[in-house]
């Protein structure tokens, strides 16, 4: 689903535009949407580089693409990586943000005494509360506050900052980077990457906005905790917008599932396959509703609060079975899942392409017609970019091209 804000005065043509991009959270299954949502987006218009933008802004698992982004790293090198593909630069496999976080397990079995000693004092003052629920409220003290280590994304995305000509460190960017975490003792969201917030490394402030509660626990962060960005707001638009940002694309993949709306059928009451699903769906289809009603505020509010900006925004549509009961971590669904994404992408744009190119020919883009025209699956795209080469593979590849000229000009 397309959805464009068009500015209440066209932008001047001999001003060059602030272009910038916004991200949502959205998990695993987020991520691995957006990427194929943003690879579609990349291709399909002239004079549009997404790892070359002026703002970027990025909430949970979308911080992630938009501090690769933001370190010109293409979308074609983050698809091979997410993806696991051969020549990707970094390994990367999704179970390894599900192992169990045993250190936050090991600090909740340390209060294992005091809890008994105080379970046991209060059945002395107060036996009428032992069968009550009230007297078994000093166990919730030894519920982990999060299942997951997260500590791998810290360690995942350092890893791959601290290649060369990459940078950790929000001061040492050239283009400017958001990342939004809430401060779990205010419940107020905290930009990472702003005066005062800048110290933090990249890494780390991903790590925080990742920090979803019941899934990984909060992050610390210089003796305040952080949890997931989402909590406060899902896109976080506002962020780029207040920056003086023109034109903004922005990335939602939450919306809520609604089967009502599949075109030229009766409506099917979806309750019963939700039910099924068990808690997992129940959450997510709750979650999704949450965010969707604050989403459509925000949207209001941004077309009146920042009347010179305009605004593309890519959501799944809301029948959109394969976006909602994929399972991400298998290989073969999350390749299915981006190549839906790149393909339904491709298609609204299309579908949108006269509105779309009015809006776009104020700031000097161009929708490319012939590209979206053109049948190619996610896979082919790829092909034409080219493929991460280590430093010794790099030089020899350079050394080989001069040798071949040379031998062409004596020949």
């Amino acid at each position: 689903m397309l959805k464009l804000t068009t500015p209440k005065t066209p932008h001047p043509h001999h001003k060059q535009p602030l272009i910038g991009l916004a991200v949502a959270g959205g998990g695993p299954l987020g991520a691995i949407y957006e990427l194929g949502a943003l690879r579609a987006l990349d291709e399909a218009i002239d004079g549009l580089s997404l790892h070359q933008l002026g703002v970027y802004v990025g909430v949970s698992s979308g911080s992630i693409l938009t501090a690769a982004l933001a370190n010109q790293i293409t979308t074609a090198k983050m698809s091979r990586i997410f993806m696991s593909s051969a020549d990707a630069e970094f390994k990367f496999q999704p179970e390894q943000f599900l192992k169990p976080a045993f250190g936050e397990y090991l600090n909740r079995a340390k209060a294992l005494p005091s809890v008994i000693y105080d379970l046991l004092a209060e059945s002395i003052r107060h036996p009428e509360r032992i069968l009550h629920l009230e007297s078994l409220e000093g166990i919730s003290r030894l519920i982990p506050t999060g299942i997951f280590d997260n500590e791998s994304i810290d360690r995942l995305l350092a890893d791959v900052l601290s290649a060369q000509n990459r940078t950790n460190d929000f001061r040492s960017l050239e283009t400017s980077l958001r990342v939004v975490a809430v401060d779990l003792e205010t419940g107020q969201a905290v930009r990472f990457g702003e005066p005062g917030y800048d110290d933090v490394p990249i890494s780390k402030a991903v790590q925080a906005s990742a920090a979803l509660p019941g899934l990984y626990p909060p992050v610390e962060i210089k003796e305040r905790h952080y949890v997931d960005g989402a909590l406060r707001r899902t896109l976080h638009a506002s962020v780029a917008l207040r920056q003086g940002v023109d034109l903004l694309f922005a990335i939602n993949p939450l919306v809520p599932y609604d089967p009502a709306q599949r075109p030229g059928q009766k409506q099917k009451p979806s309750g019963n396959r939700l039910i099924k699903g068990g808690l997992p769906l129940v959450l997510s289809q709750t979650f999704r509703s949450l965010i969707q009603s604050r989403m459509q505020i925000g949207m209001t509010k941004y077309s009146t609060d920042f009347p010179k900006s305009g605004l593309v925004l890519i959501e799944p549509n809301r029948n959109d079975e394969q976006m909602f009961f994929t399972n991400v971590f298998s290989y073969a669904s999350r390749k299915d899942l981006i190549e839906h994404a790149y393909q339904t992408t491709r298609t609204e744009l299309l579908n949108a392409s006269a509105s779309l190119d009015a809006l776009l020919n104020q700031y000097g883009l161009a929708l490319n017609h012939t590209v979206l025209s053109t049948p190619q699956t996610f896979t082919e795209s790829l092909a034409a970019e080219p493929v991460f080469k280590t430093t010794m593979g790099a030089q020899l590849a350079q050394s080989l091209s001069d040798l071949e000229a040379m031998l062409e000009k004596t020949g």
